[in-house]
């Protein structure tokens, strides 16, 4: 049944949307040199529809905040919910990569960029400082704590920062590129080590955001994307390519105990990672020229992505018109985090 306010559970985790859209624009913009420009036209598509459904939100997502501010404010205390305030500078971020590698470096892409990392960066800075905030006053001994944020939902605000180098080597910004790659490599096993620690001793993810055990796979691939930017030595880059392909492998069994859920917008949690995986391996095919095995690997992986994101957005766009996603979620009976 269609809710008679959806804007009101308009959260910011509809901006993984763009990610998984920006994802595969940069992915089908690195297939140029083995499939043409017939890969270049496909990634400028992608990236128009990007900066389309950006636009769109950004300007939901305002007269939201005014409209209903107390449902923002819940996002922002929710023990899940509230690590997706960090998926708007991520997607500014993309954005920012989009339009330097489609267009090359401008100051429109610079500013768009430099929003992106110091929001990002606050972001994180926001997320961590709740770790430290004091315990809710009543809480019992049996009281499962800052457990149940613990989620890999958690990835994108901590380890988000290794997006910042994409656009920003291009511009010029290395040192504060390599800064905030190195807090979210830092955090990265980290927060994995947590999301292990909660599933083994304390409790599971919650059905619902099974798909966000996806975005596990993103931080090895972006940052061997980067470090192929950066020149680093081929197998430094093989090896967190090899950290990737593990963890897709380790993740597939996973996928059909996530179809049996209901669609919902933790579905996106698949786009960005396979596309970040598939632009690392298509690089990887042009730093090993003659290597027909990654071309093939490169080719297919891009192609599993397209299908997945072109059925998530036919997903979305069914889920929006019969009022399933605009609407509240059955949620579990879980504590909120201290603000």
């Amino acid at each position: 049944m269609s809710s008679p306010t959806p804007l009101k559970f308009l959260m910011p985790g509809w901006f993984s949307v763009v990610m998984g859209l920006c994802g595969l624009s940069l992915a089908w913009h690195r297939a140029q040199a083995l499939l043409g420009d017939m890969a270049d036209g496909v990634a400028l598509v992608t990236a128009g529809l990007a900066a389309l459904v950006f636009t769109v939100l950004l300007v939901a997502s305002v007269l939201r905040a005014a409209r209903y501010p107390a449902a923002l404010a819940e996002d922002l205390r929710h023990p899940v919910r509230h690590a997706f305030v960090a998926a708007f500078p991520v997607s500014v971020l993309l954005l920012a990569a989009v339009g330097v590698v489609l267009s090359g470096p401008n100051p429109m892409w610079n500013g768009l960029w430099w929003l992106g990392a110091l929001t990002q960066l606050w972001a994180t800075v926001w997320v961590l400082g709740r770790w430290l905030a004091p315990v809710t006053p009543g809480q019992g001994p049996g009281n499962t704590g800052l457990w149940p944020a613990v989620t890999p939902i958690l990835l994108i605000p901590v380890v988000g920062n290794v997006v910042v180098p994409l656009a920003g080597l291009p511009l010029g910004h290395e040192a504060w590129s390599a800064a905030q790659l190195g807090i979210g490599a830092f955090f990265w096993p980290i927060v994995l080590a947590l999301v292990l620690v909660r599933r083994l001793a304390h409790s599971p993810v919650p059905d619902r955001i099974l798909p966000a055990w996806f975005i596990t796979l993103a931080p090895p691939a972006v940052i061997g994307i980067v470090l192929a930017q950066w020149q680093a030595p081929l197998p430094l880059v093989l090896a967190l390519w090899g950290v990737a392909l593990f963890t897709l492998l380790w993740l597939l069994p996973m996928l059909r105990r996530i179809a049996s859920q209901p669609f919902g917008l933790a579905f996106w949690a698949l786009s960005f990672p396979l596309a970040a995986l598939s632009t690392l391996t298509l690089r990887l095919a042009e730093l090993q020229p003659g290597s027909g095995a990654w071309q093939t690997a490169g080719v297919v992986l891009l192609a599993i992505t397209s299908i997945v994101v072109l059925w998530l957005g036919f997903a979305t766009v069914r889920g929006l018109r019969d009022g399933s996603l605009l609407a509240p979620e059955p949620l579990a009976n879980i504590q909120p985090v201290a603000a």
